[in-house]
């Protein structure tokens, strides 16, 4: 008599390493709708990942998000709920925000499969890494687009370019996977170093602050308002990809700059 294969034998392992996916999150913003949370989370799950975080939901939790999900239940029940942006990303080293391109802030724009690449290069590197989705009707604020590194444009319909907050993240998200599966046959980058690891979010926001604080003490700005300089300084830093160690040169360089501007206002009091 034929002996039927086991379960074992014919179980399929899901082939993106854990470890890897684990390092990439969706973080939505201000969702409005409990039902896009769920379809959101149904998405995650589809394509191996598992990591979502909620910024201030207007309706959550509640009993649409779990019939959305459709099974991604532990999706949404492992997902952290936040009051701001700053605190989703706190620990990120790349922050990308989905957004339309008329825009004032300026990013560097990525198209969703090389946004994809990046990520997934980032997260290789041991790097935490952030796609942010904004609310249904109006998405990021500037504000919110200032924590964002880069910024990813979905290349709709030009005629009719009004894409479902869910279904928004199951593109990016689809990339995603590509982008883990073309990973999977590859040589496993070595870890960098503690002092060459990529700045965190926090660490990079904190350089920010202190940047715009010394300008004000060398009165960088001569009356003129601050944000546009503090704008295009973001990007050029972005750009710079700044590891832990610069950031602390960096500060240590503004710290004296501090220093001296204090010492230059005692003289000429």
């Amino acid at each position: 008599m034929n002996t039927p294969p086991s379960v074992i034998d014919t179980a399929i392992t899901d082939p993106v390493p854990a470890a890897l996916a684990a390092r990439l999150r969706v973080v939505l913003v201000g969702t409005q709708h409990p039902g896009n949370i769920g379809a959101a989370a149904r998405a995650l799950k589809t394509m191996g990942l598992g990591r979502l975080v909620l910024v201030a939901p207007e309706d959550y939790p509640a009993d649409e998000a779990f019939r959305r999900a459709a099974g991604a239940d532990d999706v949404l029940a492992a997902a952290p709920v936040v009051a701001t942006l700053a605190e989703a990303v706190a620990d990120c080293h790349l922050v990308m925000g989905c957004t339309a391109r008329s825009r004032r802030v300026q990013l560097e724009e990525h198209a969703p499969r090389q946004a994809a690449a990046v990520a997934v290069g980032q997260a290789e590197a041991g790097g935490e890494v952030a796609l942010v989705f904004g609310r249904e009707r109006t998405g990021l604020t500037n504000e919110e687009l200032q924590l964002c590194q880069a910024a990813v444009h979905i290349p709709a319909n030009p005629d009719y370019s009004s894409l479902n907050l869910a279904a928004a993240v199951q593109v990016l998200t689809y990339e995603l996977r590509m982008a883990l599966l073309e990973r999977v046959q590859a040589v496993p980058a070595a870890d960098a170093a503690p002092d060459e690891a990529p700045a965190s979010h926090a660490h990079l926001e904190g350089f920010y602050a202190q940047l715009g604080d010394t300008l004000d003490a060398i009165d960088f700005h001569k009356g003129r308002t601050p944000d546009s300089a503090m704008r295009k300084l973001r990007r050029l830093f972005h750009k710079a990809a700044l590891n832990e160690q610069e950031v602390r040169l960096l500060r240590g360089i503004l710290a004296d700059a501090q220093r001296m501007a204090r010492l230059a206002g005692g003289a000429g009091g």
